[in-house]
């Protein structure tokens, strides 16, 4: 009688191990790259006081703040902070290929996706907007809760070799963040780039690279194989591949930012053997840009 609780428990405990540590660093992410409230505001309408600038031709004279106006010479209007909450969507690849660290004990491409994806969340979410998943995963909310799903959801793994972006349930107008090592189909990425334009979703892609997957450091007989274990390819003379591999790799690049750079999106490739804080910092710039 108690092996099923037994059972149940240790699956449990099993299918939720990665998420405290996930969490918690993504936390320690966050808090390394200091944005503050300052770095999202814009001038707009809402309630909350931004800034002071000095009037100009067209402001209305109701809009001027006599009391500052008072202590100089000039006119100034007081700008108030658009309050206005965005919504952005993210896809992580939870596929096989993410699981790849050509290192010991380094950290798999996998590892550094969620981390950087759910870092952004929280970066986001401190920022007042909304975050969610694709797919209909998890629909756009605020609030810490929201992190706390995300991790969730971000601790599962896919078997499948290759992701391909799930481009279900981008709301028209609001921002996207795609991260992956886009190894996987290039239609699938076109197809999810395509819906994207077509409903004026604006955002970003980041490529997620072993440095193994950019130098080929390959000699002699090499077997390569997927992580899932259902593509093998076997070569004596790995270093004859290395020139044709490049030269794919390049090509692939060159093809994703022009993808991007059709869609108004930014795309940039991060190294799981750099530091995570500069990948942080270039998607919550890149999600603030307007196209």
């Amino acid at each position: 009688m108690m092996e099923a609780p037994l059972s149940l428990r240790l699956g449990a405990e099993t299918l939720t191990a990665p998420f405290p540590p996930l969490l918690a660093e993504a936390e320690h992410l966050a808090e390394a790259v200091i944005v503050g409230d300052h770095g999202r505001r814009r001038a707009g309408m809402g309630d909350t006081f931004w800034q002071y600038r000095a009037a100009q031709n067209h402001d209305e004279i109701r809009s001027i703040d006599w009391r500052r106006s008072a202590r100089s010479d000039a006119q100034f209007i007081q700008d108030k902070e658009w309050q206005i909450a965005q919504t952005i969507l993210m896809w992580v690849d939870q596929s096989a290929s993410m699981s790849f660290t050509s290192l010991k004990n380094g950290t798999t491409k996998r590892a550094r996706a969620r981390t950087l994806a759910l870092a952004t969340a929280i970066l986001l979410l401190r920022g007042g907007e909304r975050v969610g998943l694709t797919g209909n995963q998890l629909p756009p909310r605020r609030g810490e809760v929201q992190v706390t799903q995300m991790a969730t959801m971000l601790s599962k793994d896919n078997t499948e070799d290759f992701g391909t972006p799930d481009a279900t349930g981008m709301l028209s107008n609001s921002r996207t963040l795609l991260v992956s090592d886009f190894m996987g189909n290039l239609a699938g990425i076109e197809t999810a780039m395509a819906r994207a334009a077509d409903s004026n979703v604006r955002g970003a892609m980041i490529q997620i690279l072993d440095p193994a997957e950019e130098a080929f450091p390959f000699d002699g007989r090499t077997i390569f194989e997927s992580m899932s274990g259902t593509i093998q390819h076997e070569t004596l003379k790995a270093r004859d591949l290395r020139d044709r591999y490049l030269d794919r790799l390049a090509h692939r690049k060159d093809r994703l930012a022009s993808l991007a750079s059709q869609a108004g999106w930014q795309f940039h490739t991060h190294h799981t053997s750099t530091p995570a804080a500069s990948a942080l910092l270039w998607i919550y710039t890149a999600l603030e840009r307007r196209a």
